[in-house]
């Protein structure tokens, strides 16, 4: 079911020595972060700390923001592998529906949590993210057409549906990377948008809220 969303961790081998160095890159990144804040990390600073030369780090990374679109990516491949291998009902195992419910959640603390990291990956007099979540919107298309095969939703366009509802999960997070707000620290918004997905999943597929 899941075999679409496979090809989206496929990426050319690297040397062995590039390798290390981008994980000893990422990991210096992400210590330096936890110390001094987003705003505070610079490539010249990291290819200082981390000992490896500015050529290095900018051949790796090309710009700053292509710091912080490595770090995202690296994280959003431990959630890829989550879902693909993970338990129920984000992994397989679930109807799903549950694992609908159970991604937008997972997704949406996702957003939340790398609010800060987002916004780094954005160029000068950019307000919105070069690049849309590609994940999102395989595996909402994936686990919509396993429903319709097993008669849990009549619909024929399976693939415009995922696009709604990919906009619905994405979008609001997106907006506010035009601002300055720290939605890291809403946790009332950030409670308010999972239950809107599950509230929004659930009247798709004809579920009727729990009394109560």
């Amino acid at each position: 079911m899941d075999d679409d969303l496979l090809s989206l961790g496929r990426a050319r081998p690297e040397r062995a020595d590039a390798a290390r160095n981008r994980e000893h890159l990422l990991a210096v990144a992400r210590r330096m972060i936890a110390e001094d804040g987003v705003d505070r990390l610079t490539m010249d600073g990291l290819a200082e700390r981390a000992g490896l030369g500015k050529g290095t780090v900018f051949r790796r990374f090309k710009t700053r923001a292509g710091i912080f679109a490595a770090l995202i990516t690296d994280d959003e491949n431990a959630l890829q592998r989550e879902v693909l291998s993970g338990p129920p009902p984000l992994g397989p195992g679930a109807d799903p529906v549950a694992r609908l419910i159970a991604y937008g959640r997972a997704r949406i603390v996702f957003l939340f949590e790398h609010h800060g990291l987002a916004r780094g990956t954005l160029e000068r007099n950019q307000s919105l993210p070069a690049r849309a979540n590609s994940m999102s919107g395989m595996h909402i298309r994936v686990l919509l057409a396993q429903a319709r095969r097993e008669g849990l939703i009549e619909i024929a366009d399976v693939g415009t549906l995922a696009v709604q509802l990919t906009a619905a999960l994405e979008g609001p997070l997106l907006l506010y990377l035009a601002t300055e707000e720290d939605v890291s620290r809403t946790a009332a918004r950030r409670t308010a948008l999972a239950d809107s997905w599950q509230f929004l999943i659930e009247r798709v597929f004809g579920i009727e809220p729990a009394a109560g």
